[in-house]
């Protein structure tokens, strides 16, 4: 369906779908969403008038702070893409930026994101004021949100983290990734790029969730002929910023299911402290290959997976 409305924003980037940007689902894999999102926030950056914020000479730069992120559209290889941006709000030394990628064939949003950005020092990372070249130009950029941009299943209420190592040891939470970040890895200042954490689950969430997928298609009416997965939203914390040479461990666990949907918390760990890097929610689907559609979590499914799902589990 086309979309009905205009779209709100101005353009901050614009491109396509590379096939190496493809997973085994044959769409566009959640890590390059956040590349582009990530590109976009140069652009938007530049719109607010901090057109260096993301050079190594830079003497100020955006953190991402958040993340609410809806997935709406596939998009695969070859398709094209743009995306524009504005500003929901600005405070003090944070901002939340609203940045839609949009099929531009067809008009439809492909994914969006709600983007909370700091404004701090490069290096270390200290929030100050925004400049008032921000805030002039962040008031003739003020949008609001899309009906399509609005969070759906995912609470995006203020909240005290509960990761840590030894909760996830007390929970007994999958282990989905271990490793550490290499100097491409991270950005011009050192700090980890914002695509590694979800792109790090999407490394290692096949293991984890394959079992889940098999008893949706087990107690399925229509069993699909291939199933693969998906993901719908999600809601991306960041906590601290590792750096080139850090180790990171990914732990996850069920939170619970739906008709259609399966909630799952990701924690991204320090292995050396037990501290937090990060913290997510994603709502998933398992996704019929052939049909291009949700495969239905029937009553039996939802009872089958309610042994699996974890109590306490939380951001």
């Amino acid at each position: 369906m086309t979309t009905a409305q205009p779209l709100p924003g101005v353009e901050i980037w614009r491109g396509g779908v590379n096939t190496w940007d493809c997973d085994e689902m044959g769409h566009m894999n959640v890590r390059h969403y956040v590349v582009r999102a990530q590109e976009g926030l140069i652009g938007m950056a530049a719109e607010l008038g901090l057109p260096h914020a993301f050079s190594p000479h830079a003497n100020a730069t955006l953190l991402v702070k958040e993340q609410h992120i809806r997935f709406l559209r596939e998009a695969h290889a070859g398709a094209p893409l743009y995306m524009l941006g504005g500003v929901i709000e600005m405070g003090e030394t944070e901002a939340r930026i609203l940045q839609l990628l949009i099929h531009p064939t067809s008009g439809e949003l492909a994914a969006t994101f709600q983007t909370t950005v700091v404004h701090a020092t490069p290096r270390d990372g200290q929030p100050f004021p925004w400049p008032r070249i921000a805030r002039e130009r962040a008031e003739a950029l003020k949008v609001e949100i899309p009906e399509r941009a609005q969070a759906r299943s995912i609470d995006l209420s203020p909240f005290t983290p509960t990761a840590s190592l030894a909760r996830a040891e007390a929970l007994n939470l999958s282990r989905i990734g271990l490793g550490g970040l290499l100097p491409s890895d991270c950005d011009v200042f050192g700090r980890m790029r914002t695509e590694q954490f979800i792109g790090r689950v999407s490394d290692g969430i096949g293991t984890f969730i394959h079992p889940f997928r098999d008893l949706v298609v087990e107690h399925a009416d229509q069993k699909p002929q291939r199933m693969g997965g998906a993901v719908l939203e999600y809601r991306i914390v960041h906590l601290a910023w590792p750096r080139a040479g850090d180790r990171i461990e990914i732990r996850s666990g069920l939170l619970g299911t739906d008709a259609r949907t399966m909630r799952i918390v990701h924690w991204m760990l320090d292995p050396a402290t037990g501290e937090p890097w990060g913290t997510s929610e994603a709502v998933a689907i398992t996704f019929d290959l052939d049909a291009r559609k949700v495969v239905p979590v029937t009553d039996a499914a939802r009872a089958a997976l309610a042994a699996h799902e974890v109590s306490g589990l939380a951001l």
